[in-house]
């Protein structure tokens, strides 16, 4: 059976996603909040290449752009957030469709996929990017839920 990663249409299609999202939540009022300090110039690359080795790809975001400490102390300290989390949520469901992955089971396990990655792994640390330990392993995800 192909993988999480294969099935999304490998780094192409999780490019394609990851732009979709990306424009999708820069036009949402509540979520593009998030990106009101500034962003990496190539963060749809980079957050393609993280998506891409958390779903079973090749490892480039670890090996070039940084840990998974570094990535969850970008999205901490901010406060609870819920809000906009549904939201971003509900940006990548729309994305989701933008580019054509609406077939089950792939849809339902990439939402899956971001909605426990948003809820859980970058939202543990409201109080202070200072609390998030160091060597965070980047967690894994495939057809079955999260891999331990």
């Amino acid at each position: 059976m192909q993988g999480v990663y294969q099935a999304a249409g490998g780094s192409e299609g999780l490019l394609r996603l990851a732009a979709a999202w990306h424009a999708r939540v820069m036009a949402d009022g509540i979520v593009s909040h998030a990106f009101s300090h500034g962003f990496h110039p190539q963060h749809t690359e980079r957050l393609a290449a993280y998506w891409a080795e958390a779903l079973g790809g090749p490892t480039r975001y670890s090996d070039t752009y940084g840990d998974e400490t570094s990535v969850v102390r970008m999205h901490s300290g901010n406060g609870p957030h819920e809000e906009m989390d549904h939201r971003a949520i509900a940006c990548f469901d729309q994305a989701l469709q933008d580019v054509g992955l609406t077939t089950d089971p792939l849809r339902k396990v990439l939402h899956d996929y971001f909605a426990w990655a948003t809820t859980t792994i970058m939202s543990r640390y409201h109080e202070s990017a200072g609390d998030v330990p160091e060597g965070l392993i980047m967690p894994r995800w495939s057809w079955d839920g999260p891999q331990r």
